[in-house]
């Protein structure tokens, strides 16, 4: 009864030390992967604290420069000519520096998202005011709604890491408790 229960220990043991190795091998490979997400992360939130901070700037630049646009009146010379944006006015000029200061921040961050954003702003700046409409109030909604874009991407980058953050705590708890099995055979 003694060697039964001897290589019932031995398998036993066996058994216990391929699941810690496998565990073991677990434990690494979400670590690293856990530490690459980590790391993107904080790039990524990182340049989204720098792009909210451009877009502020550009807002704040619009509603600096556009405060007297409303009460001015416009003449016929003002209409841009079909060859690009003419600066006739000061809110062409505003708009115009929109979209210098965001260009160049998404080219000294290399981020698309400025870059389209600007793109935008321009488009808007060159095509919005034909129709009559604010082109002010396009332009800060373009910017709100890179802001709403970013923020909700950095609360679900946030919950993966999260997520992350935990499965590590798992398997590091998984992997002290067979320690611990170890230990005691």
């Amino acid at each position: 009864e003694a060697e039964e229960d001897k290589a019932t220990a031995e398998g036993d043991l066996e058994i216990t030390a391929t699941t810690l190795k496998v565990s073991s091998s677990d434990l690494a490979t979400a670590s690293s992967t856990c530490m690459t997400v980590a790391a993107d992360h904080e790039a990524t939130v990182a340049a989204r604290a720098e792009e909210l901070k451009t877009i502020a700037e550009a807002k704040k630049i619009l509603l600096d420069t556009s405060a007297g646009a409303v009460s001015q009146t416009y003449s016929l010379l003002q209409v841009r000519a079909s060859s690009g944006m003419h600066l006739l006015s000061r809110a062409d000029l505003a708009k115009s520096e929109v979209v210098v200061v965001v260009r160049e921040l998404a080219r000294k961050h290399h981020s698309t998202a400025l870059a389209q954003l600007a793109s935008r702003i321009a488009a808007v700046a060159k095509f919005g005011a034909a129709n009559g409409e604010d082109v002010f109030t396009k332009i800060k909604g373009l910017i709100q709604d890179m802001i709403s874009k970013l923020e909700r991407e950095a609360g679900e980058e946030a919950s993966e890491k999260s997520y992350c953050d935990e499965e590590i705590a798992k398997t590091e708890t998984k992997k002290s408790e067979l320690d611990d099995d170890i230990a005691k055979l």
